[in-house]
């Protein structure tokens, strides 16, 4: 028998109506507006909710450098309705001290286990998707005609949309990041992270971002090909650079 999820004073018979509770809750507001009290104290006991394994405060993208917590009491201004990545409404805790913090309702519900090395390689792709892009766009302006580009594996024109800056093996962007964590003994436990309003999570440490778009230009080999192509070929496997391999520049 499932147990119910309890959030304040409120229960809720699964996650999914505590989900369906505090979307309704979202989409009752407009962007900009602030909660009313009583969604206030709803937002609030879904935080203390959250963090009552603590091991999460840190991990939660600067929630613990802008929250106060004494005698189980959080200090927040205000809760307002903020605009996130697609014109999305979110949720956005303004602490007493510090920045605003937008939260996902959704993940507060489900308190997934925290897998911190998932998380330092979720924000390295993060951090290189600037340079993916642009790898990309310039490969479009050197090759597209009619608004078309050749995959580089099929040779078929194909859409912008329809194509994507791949890896090639064996120096995939998973091996990338296993080798950058080696090298420069990462330990997870020590990594900050930060999420501005609009942008996706980064290293908190602006060096550290650095140091890894640096190695990763250094280490990828790339190509633009078909999204749906399946690259496990074994002659994909070489690692000598051939010569239609793109890579990064400055």
């Amino acid at each position: 028998m499932r147990r119910p999820i309890i959030i304040g004073d409120r229960n809720f018979k699964t996650k999914k109506s505590a989900k369906e509770y505090f979307s309704k809750v979202l989409n009752s507001y407009n962007f900009g507006e602030s909660l009313s009290d009583e969604h206030y104290h709803d937002l609030i006991n879904l935080l203390k909710y959250y963090l009552e394994d603590k091991n999460r405060v840190r991990k939660n993208e600067n929630i613990e450098n802008n929250t106060t917590e004494s005698n189980d009491k959080i200090f927040i201004d205000d809760i307002r309705i903020a605009k996130f990545q697609f014109n999305t409404k979110c949720f956005e805790f303004v602490p007493s001290k510090g920045e605003p913090v937008i939260i996902s309702y959704r993940i507060f519900v489900d308190k997934p286990k925290i897998n911190e090395k998932a998380i330092f390689n979720k924000v390295c792709r993060n951090t290189i998707q600037s340079d993916l892009i642009k790898v990309k766009q310039d490969y479009f302006k050197v090759y597209s005609k009619n608004s078309k580009a050749p995959c580089q594996e099929t040779k078929k024109n194909m859409k912008y949309e329809d194509l994507v800056v791949d890896h090639r093996q064996p120096n995939t962007l998973s091996v990338i990041v296993d080798r950058f964590i080696e090298l420069n003994k990462i330990e997870f436990d020590k990594v900050e992270y930060k999420t501005e309003p609009n942008k996706l999570t980064e290293f908190k440490d602006l060096k550290l971002s650095s140091l890894f778009r640096e190695y990763h230009k250094e280490k990828a080999l790339l190509r633009v090909v078909d999204k749906n192509l399946n690259l496990s070929r074994s002659g994909m496997a070489r690692l000598k650079q051939m010569k239609d391999d793109l890579k990064i520049n400055n």
